[in-house]
């Protein structure tokens, strides 16, 4: 059989986003992949008790644990707001289903929440009748970000949902390597209007060429907004001192440190930080005008996911435009969405070095995001 390890990495990077509105930007994984999916039970709940900047902390731990644990290995994945999904080759397969059983086990001890997790042959995902394709979108000269088409991690997720393919939690104690996760910045207020996140998706057996006509008139509307919506400032979010997920963030990196000695510690590091950024102080390569610059120029806040999800800085004549476009569709029976009005975006942020530019940063809103839109997505009739 073909090595397919390297077909990810392989794959050309499209820097303009609606061009992948157009199916012809996804390449099919090949059949010896595995996709894994993971998402957090009883989001809704957290959410309403306050608490989604940790429900964004787990989700973007499923991602920062597998680039920790790859060595430099290049995957596609895709950051869901309350989990993520991600797709391995057969070398790196068992390694992602020990990494998704460490999650499991450690998100329940460190946090009380139950992380659902599983992983599914991409041939079984095809058996079914899906595909799962996928092209790599460059949001700036230093990192790329994965998009995904065809069904098939929609139908993994909903699979998974129903209990099949799921892993189990690693031993006790089992504890994921997490460095570089973080959650510093402040969040980011709406500068045009609201913060909207927005989740579409196509219903199953109606015309996909209409559901794309769609996909690129909300696209083409969005790219209309200023900077195309972007939710954070172009010089980078604010920071405030004590950063506000600071305790989060103390027990994400704790290991088998207490809370407090970790929260000790990243006090120190962030009144360092604090000074740097507000002192504009360079040491060696670092330079925190430069770093925040591209925090915002890095950001993920636009994606395909078998449909689209976007977290925009939106007027109200363009969010009433994107509103009309969607209830006429829905109608139509092509689609169904949800759709999110907050105050502020969210950061949710990895960092393998601050001396280089390749640092990522997912982007929700701040008052439930994708999550909330996704389940009100999921109570809309067809």
């Amino acid at each position: 059989m073909k090595d397919t390890t390297g077909f990810y990495e392989n794959l050309p990077r499209i820097a303009q986003f609606s061009a992948l509105t157009d199916p012809a930007s996804y390449t099919p994984l090949p059949e010896d992949w595995v996709v894994a999916t993971a998402d957090i039970v009883g989001s809704t709940a957290l959410i309403a008790d306050g608490k989604y900047k940790l429900v964004n902390m787990i989700g973007a731990s499923v991602i920062s644990a597998h680039i920790n644990a790859g060595d430099g290995h290049i995957f596609p994945y895709i950051f869901g707001g309350d989990g993520a999904t991600l797709a391995m080759d057969p070398e790196h397969a068992a390694d992602s289903a020990r990494i998704l059983g460490v999650l499991k086990r450690w998100a329940d001890e460190e946090f009380g929440v139950s992380l659902r997790v599983a992983q599914v042959p991409v041939s079984e995902i095809r058996a079914a009748g899906f595909d799962v394709s996928v092209a790599r979108y460059q949001a700036s000269e230093a990192i790329d970000y994965a998009m995904f088409g065809g069904g098939g991690v929609s139908w993994a997720d909903e699979r998974m949902k129903a209990g099949e393919n799921v892993l189990p939690a690693a031993e006790p104690g089992a504890l994921p390597d997490l460095e570089g996760l973080s959650c510093r910045w402040s969040n980011a207020s709406a500068r045009n209007g609201s913060i909207l996140s927005l989740v579409v998706k196509p219903v199953q057996g109606k015309s996909a060429a209409a559901f794309d006509r769609i996909l690129r008139d909300i696209v083409d509307l969005a790219e209309g907004l200023n900077r195309s919506g972007h939710p954070l400032p172009p010089d980078g979010p604010g920071l405030q001192f004590p950063p506000p997920g600071l305790d989060i963030e103390a027990h994400v990196s704790r290991g088998r440190t207490s809370v407090f000695r970790r929260r000790l510690e990243l006090l120190l590091e962030n009144t360092i930080a604090w000074i740097f950024f507000k002192a504009g102080l360079k040491t060696g390569e670092f330079e925190p005008k430069h770093y925040k610059a591209m925090v915002s120029t890095n950001a993920d806040f636009r994606k395909f996911d078998d449909g689209l999800k976007m977290t925009l800085d939106c007027d109200a004549e363009t969010q009433a435009r994107i509103r009309s476009l969607l209830d006429a569709a829905r109608a139509d029976g092509i689609l169904r969405f949800g759709l999110v009005e907050q105050e502020a975006a969210m950061i949710t942020c990895f960092v393998p070095s601050i001396h280089r530019d390749d640092h990522i940063h997912l982007v929700d809103g701040a008052s439930g995001g994708y999550a909330k839109a996704t389940e009100l997505m999921r109570a809309m009739p067809v």
